[in-house]
């Protein structure tokens, strides 16, 4: 790890090597404190456990308390992550709601279980980046389906006001959460709400040094369509995502200029470091050759649906939230229905 920091520093730029070392935190968050997504969800649902999705919440609510005034005060320099209401938004969040309960981690727990070494996710993750790759191909044919432009909460009302819209709408699912587990159950845990506060900071230094918000599957995307370029297999001056003159240029660049793929890969690092010495307590050695086979079918679902709905958990929920994007406000509900049947199939499937 301080070997691949110096070479950044060296032979890319400062600027990398430091949004690597945001990354290597983000993993290391995320694998400590067990910090999972789907994992929270998972359990408000099955067990109506609330602990893990009021970590989010809180997340969320500490991000867009320093991400909204920044955004207003550096409009030109910053970016939410805005993402337009659309058909594709409907389908792809719902879906990726259902792949990542079967896939056992979105889009961040695929990366961090990965590189923890747990079997399955590190099976899913090319096939998770093949999926990004495909939607991202074909998310124009989506959108001519129904789509209207993007709406950022900072730019219609204001910072303050956007802010206070967040924190409105972030209390009211935490007193749903409550009321569908009940007031005796416990909601704080204090590991989880430890790793809400990193990955708070993480993801506005994220902003501050990216000039964009914390995202997963864009990273996973531009991976194939760069083999895919190189192998002569896919021309991206005929799409109409990958044409656009931000991702050609992206393409013809070193993967270590994207500012998403150098967090990814600190959150691998992060990840592994948090494994090293540790012994597995992964159970996809006991999984069956049905179930590897939904898990990885789910992968894939989990890569495609992630582009049509304009993020994962981070890219739409988080990022787009705590940026005031009205499309993670639409995600959220979708992807959990989503979620709902996933855990039915997953149960279905027997683990």
């Amino acid at each position: 790890m301080a070997a691949f920091f110096l070479a950044l520093v060296w032979f890319v730029s400062m600027r990398q090597a430091v949004l690597f070392l945001v990354g290597v935190g983000m993993g290391g968050v995320l694998a400590g404190a067990r910090f999972g997504f789907t994992t929270g969800w998972r359990r408000l649902i099955e067990q109506r456990d609330p602990r893990g999705v009021m970590a989010q919440l809180f997340l969320m609510a500490l991000a867009a308390a320093v991400s909204m005034p920044l955004l207003a005060a550096f409009p030109h320099d910053l970016g939410a992550a805005l993402g337009p209401p659309s058909i594709s938004l409907i389908v792809g969040a719902f879906v990726f709601g259902a792949a990542m309960q079967m896939a056992d981690g979105c889009g961040s727990g695929t990366l961090y279980k990965a590189g923890l070494g747990i079997p399955l996710n590190m099976a899913i993750l090319p096939v998770f980046a093949l999926g990004s790759f495909l939607g991202s191909a074909q998310l124009e044919q989506w959108l001519t389906l129904g789509a209207v432009a993007p709406v950022g909460l900072v730019g219609r009302f204001g910072p303050w006001e956007a802010l206070g819209l967040t924190c409105l709408g972030l209390a009211i699912l935490g007193a749903a959460a409550r009321l569908w587990c009940g007031k005796a159950k416990p909601w704080f845990d204090r590991r989880l709400f430890i790793g809400a506060v990193l990955l708070a900071i993480l993801a506005v230094l994220n902003l501050a040094i990216a000039g964009q918000p914390w995202g997963v599957v864009y990273g996973f995307g531009l991976w194939v369509a760069k083999i895919a370029v190189a192998t002569g297999a896919f021309d991206p001056a005929a799409n109409p995502f990958w044409s656009q003159p931000v991702n050609l240029t992206t393409l013809s660049q070193s993967v270590f200029l994207d500012v998403t793929s150098i967090t990814n890969i600190g959150i691998l690092a992060g990840a592994l470091w948090i494994a090293a010495g540790q012994a597995s307590t992964s159970a996809s050695a006991s999984l069956t050759a049905r179930q590897w086979t939904v898990g990885i079918i789910a992968g894939f679902l989990l890569g495609y649906s992630s582009r049509l709905a304009f993020g994962c958990n981070i890219g739409a929920m988080v990022s787009g939230i705590s940026t005031g994007s009205v499309h993670g406000w639409i995600w959220v509900p979708l992807a959990f229905c989503g979620s709902v049947l996933g855990l039915r199939i997953r149960r279905h499937f027997g683990y």
